[in-house]
């Protein structure tokens, strides 16, 4: 079966992009990013910024355009069964020479997965206008952290995010 991502939510202010894989097949059919129930990835970003974490799929994501935070894959595509990262065959990158010249001012980008910043490298290669963090992935198959270990580790993420703020001012 072939899968088809998201397009990046992203805009002129956006200074810090995360990037997944390729969503799940539970975040393709419900059409929201991180959208199994397991993912730990939304827990992560409303600990990190100490806020309940809302209902709604729309309240999850203003909170990272209210912070300048843009989101996408490293994969627009690819084929496999399941949601496992290690599933991903015949995979077509995203087109991220176009992205950054719409987004030149993103300078930090986040990896939520050890496979994410693989594919990036083999595909896209890092480049010295931009910092490349790779972060413990939030999936429910990274078992062998805690919530409260990954939000640790994350906790890079957050203090870029922060430390952005004070540049942009």
């Amino acid at each position: 079966m072939r899968k088809i991502a998201f397009e990046p939510i992203a805009n002129e202010k956006s200074r810090i992009l995360i990037l997944g894989t390729m969503p799940s097949e539970e975040s393709l059919r419900k059409q929201e990013r991180y959208g199994h129930k397991s993912n730990q990835f939304w827990k992560i970003i409303f600990a990190l910024f100490d806020k309940p974490l809302p209902d709604s799929y729309a309240g999850k994501n203003a909170l990272l355009e209210e912070n300048n935070i843009a989101i996408w894959d490293v994969l627009e595509s690819c084929e496999g069964t399941g949601s496992l990262d290690s599933s991903i065959k015949n995979e077509k990158p995203n087109d991220f020479k176009k992205f950054f010249r719409k987004y030149p001012q993103i300078k930090h980008v986040f990896f939520t997965s050890k496979k994410a910043e693989e594919f990036y490298r083999k595909y896209v290669g890092f480049d010295e206008n931009r910092i490349f963090i790779t972060l413990p992935s939030p999936s429910p198959a990274n078992a062998r952290m805690t919530l409260a270990e990954k939000i640790e580790k994350w906790q890079v993420f957050i203090d870029t995010v922060k430390a952005t703020e004070v540049t942009d001012l």
